[in-house]
């Protein structure tokens, strides 16, 4: 059984609220990265490419790239085990430039078996408009380890997908005029109305003026004319060191996979009872053999002895009061005296008991 782990955030003492940078609590609307994907071929691996019967769409590839290169491969019988075809990604940051460099992931989609040591080829980028912006070449990092024998075989990690640091080239720029501006928008990254509403307050406290304007939880307005700035880079250099207070939701977030709990600091549970214990089945076979009497007629046989009994281990009925911090809240739960790994379905129990008092969120 895979051990739980509790991890809980336990603030026990009244300390003051942390204040946060702007620019770690919004995006701006409009600045943003786009997506690239291209398709290509990984050449130089040690044996460990695709196999050209399971993977066709590798031959093609490598006849048309050796075709581009003036060497006439048609009809040709070949089967290279060092070449894999894989699908390159990569995200263009916003205002990237021509000439610039991005990293890349690249990732098997035939039965190679790893893409340790293999070079990618030059491989064009396409965005979802279906134009190139970038090109993408170098040697892979591959972050995994096989070891392969005449009877078995050892895999750590994954040695199918790698890297590339600064392994594409930006040839096309995203146009977006971004002086033309005249109203900035700032997208909270974690919706909240308390959140909005301070970030609005601590902008126009700066400035001296109503120059933001919360539309929605999740949407702050900046007039760059009343903020006396035409240029829109130069008002968000301005504001985005501006320090705020988030709020946030009280809320349990549970990893099942791994049994990690994680709890806010604004967590409460009402006065509640909870019982707990296992349930424990235990069956001991234990046979004897019996044996005739020296000199005597018989056979030896076995008698059969089954010893079987059923306990119940648990620490009974347990209060827990309503917790007016999370230390409180904790205490009353490891009052219980429970591992780790029953404390899920405790805390699934209180919620669906109406007890809890904060957002459950089950991964």
């Amino acid at each position: 059984m895979i051990r739980m782990i509790l991890l809980l955030l336990c603030l026990a003492l009244p300390a003051m609220a942390e204040q946060i940078r702007l620019k770690d609590l919004v995006e701006v609307d409009g600045v943003r990265g786009n997506d690239l994907v291209g398709y290509g071929l990984v050449v130089g691996l040690n044996g460990t490419g695709d196999g050209i019967r399971n993977a066709p769409f590798t031959e093609e590839i490598m006849a048309n790239m050796l075709e581009r290169l003036g060497v006439n491969v048609s009809g040709e019988e070949y089967r290279p085990k060092n070449v894999a075809a894989v699908f390159v990604t990569s995200t263009l940051p916003p205002f990237g430039r021509a000439g610039g460099r991005i990293d890349v992931t690249v990732s098997a989609i035939g039965d190679a078996k790893s893409l340790l040591g293999g070079t990618l080829i030059m491989t064009p980028l396409n965005g979802a408009d279906g134009q190139i912006y970038a090109v993408a070449q170098g040697t892979i990092i591959a972050g995994g380890i096989s070891a392969e024998g005449d009877a078995g075989r050892v895999v750590q990690g994954v040695p199918t997908a790698g890297t590339i640091p600064s392994g594409a080239r930006i040839e096309r720029e995203v146009e977006f005029d971004f002086t033309s501006v005249s109203t900035l928008r700032l997208a909270l990254k974690s919706a909240d109305f308390t959140t909005a509403a301070r970030i609005e307050a601590a902008i126009n406290e700066n400035f001296g003026a109503r120059v933001a304007t919360m539309l929605d939880a999740g949407t702050v307005a900046l007039e760059l004319d009343r903020m006396g700035m035409r240029s829109p880079a130069h008002a968000i250099s301005r504001i985005e060191g501006i320090l705020v207070q988030p709020e946030t939701r009280a809320r349990v977030v549970v990893d099942q996979r791994s049994g990690t709990i994680v709890m806010g600091a604004d967590v409460r549970i009402s006065r509640v009872a909870v019982a707990q214990g296992n349930l424990t089945l235990r069956v001991e076979e234990s046979p004897m053999v019996v044996q005739p009497n020296p000199f005597a007629e018989g056979e030896t046989v076995v008698v059969p002895r089954t010893a079987a009994s059923i306990s119940k281990d648990g620490t009974g009925l347990a209060e827990i009061s309503g917790g007016t911090s999370l230390s409180e809240v904790v205490a009353g739960l490891n009052a219980l005296g429970v591992p780790p790994h029953d404390m899920i379905d405790i805390l699934k129990s209180i919620n669906a008991a109406g007890a809890l008092h904060a957002e459950f969120v089950i991964q």
